[in-house]
């Protein structure tokens, strides 16, 4: 389900409700880019450590936004079985009342998106605003003073013509006429009425529809009357809830503490960080524990899969698709296994110990239930014989929880070293001598190989 900004307020009871109810949440992200060339040596390196690959990461992030956030909600239904809803947000700046936002472009990043049939007009007419606690500070304390800024240039042309408009109307009108401005997007509507208020005091607006505002001459008295009302649409909490926007949702996933599945999901955490939580910090300690305050539990997929390409025969693939088609075929291409789920053709929902998935929408791919329920077997033969329940899924993932792959570098994960050879090549790549040696070494080194594809 694709949701932007006038879908979104509509759906957020219902996704409040859900994440509530949900074993476990899928999330996947896109990017306006991935690695900044800014400065040059900004690029990812084979070399790198993990706190060395987060402060590139941290420059990336700075400067590239979320375009999409796609998140999977996966209820347990019963014993092994579960129903998901999968959205599509599409997501942009927030522009009320904070500073204007920079959109960077990579060139590549689009072409995938576009590749991919990737609505640009959604994204950028009706992405769905958010911020995170910094902004919202700024935000709260301009509704404090009194001093709302309208950063939207497009908005400020709006703003200029409802005030002559209005100030023309004003000079004739008698007290209690009213007048209507119209065309007016949601956040125009807000704009409007906040600048209005502010720099006439025998006036008050009030929203009629979804794109029309109600100016109406009123004496001192009554303003004041109307301004304590608890009705008013213009109410602080009312405005930082709008500006808030997909990060009160986000606030819903932080407060539910449920287990949060990605694929390669660094950058993504990263990037929730920065948009909604807090700006990342230059520690990556720091950035560590403040993630795992967010996130308790975390699954990355690459991490998962990653570990079971020994046991069996797995091919190094990396892309999310490609591992679904791995380990819906990867039986029935190994019949002769003297394994638990040998007897199956297939892992999909015809074996009666696989998790069965009752879809919500059109997606059927989701891969950490496969990879855990290989995992299961691979522990206990028990598990083709019942049917396993999500906590014993975790169990099994036991090992891989907290641990986010980490892409093309110095370790396997950023939770520990995994690789001597590579602790080694870093001491030492700086040695004229030494340095290609230990390359040699290292490149046919079975425990690395993998990460030179």
């Amino acid at each position: 389900m694709d949701v932007g900004a006038s879908e979104f307020a509509g759906c957020l009871p219902c996704l409040r409700d859900r994440v509530g109810r949900a074993a476990f949440l899928g999330l996947d992200l896109e990017f306006t880019g991935l690695h900044s060339t800014f400065p040059q040596d900004n690029q990812p390196s084979l070399l790198d450590s993990p706190a060395e690959r987060y402060q590139k990461i941290r420059q990336s992030v700075q400067r590239f936004t979320i375009a999409q956030l796609g998140l999977a909600i996966f209820s347990e239904e019963n014993s092994n079985k579960y129903v998901v809803h999968s959205y599509n947000f599409f997501l942009f700046p927030s522009t009320l009342g904070v500073t204007d936002a920079e959109l960077t472009l990579s060139a590549s990043s689009i072409q995938f998106l576009s590749h991919y049939g990737f609505d640009y007009n959604k994204f950028l007419k009706d992405g769905i605003p958010y911020m995170n606690e910094l902004q919202e500070k700024i935000l709260s304390q301009r509704l404090l003073e009194g001093s709302w800024k309208v950063c939207s240039a497009l908005n400020m042309k709006v703003v200029k013509k409802a005030i002559d408009e209005v100030t023309c109307w004003l000079a004739v009108a008698e007290e209690g006429d009213t007048v209507i401005l119209q065309d007016l997007n949601d956040s125009q509507m807000l704009d409007v009425q906040l600048v209005l208020r502010e720099a006439l005091q025998n006036i008050w607006t009030q929203p009629l529809g979804q794109n029309e505002v109600m100016v109406k001459k009123v004496s001192l008295q009554h303003r004041h009357l109307l301004e304590s009302s608890s009705h008013d649409s213009c109410q602080k909490e009312l405005i930082l809830t709008s500006a808030r926007g997909f990060t009160n949702l986000f606030q819903i996933i932080v407060e539910a503490k449920k287990p949060l599945v990605g694929h390669n999901m660094l950058m993504d955490l990263c990037h929730l960080h920065d948009k909604f939580y807090n700006p990342l910090p230059e520690s990556y300690e720091e950035f560590k524990r403040n993630i795992h305050h967010l996130f308790p539990v975390l699954i990355d997929t690459k991490t998962v899969t990653k570990s079971i390409w020994k046991d069996y025969q797995f091919p190094r693939v990396s892309n999310l698709l490609e591992v679904y088609e791995v380990l819906c075929s990867i039986l029935r291409k190994d019949r002769n296994l003297t394994h638990p789920l040998a007897f199956s053709s297939d892992l999909n929902p015809m074996d009666p110990a696989c998790p069965v998935i009752a879809l919500a929408s059109d997606s059927a791919r989701y891969v950490l239930l496969k990879s855990a329920h290989l995992q299961l077997c691979r522990l206990t033969e028990d598990a083709v014989k019942a049917n396993p329940c999500f906590s014993q899924y975790l169990t099994a993932l036991a090992e891989y929880l907290n641990k986010v792959n980490f892409i093309r570098g110095g370790v396997s994960s950023i939770v520990r070293m995994n690789c001597s050879v590579l602790r080694v090549l870093r001491d030492y790549r700086h040695h004229p001598k030494l340095h290609i040696s230990v390359y040699r070494h290292w490149r046919h080194s079975p425990n690395v190989n993998c990460l030179l594809k």
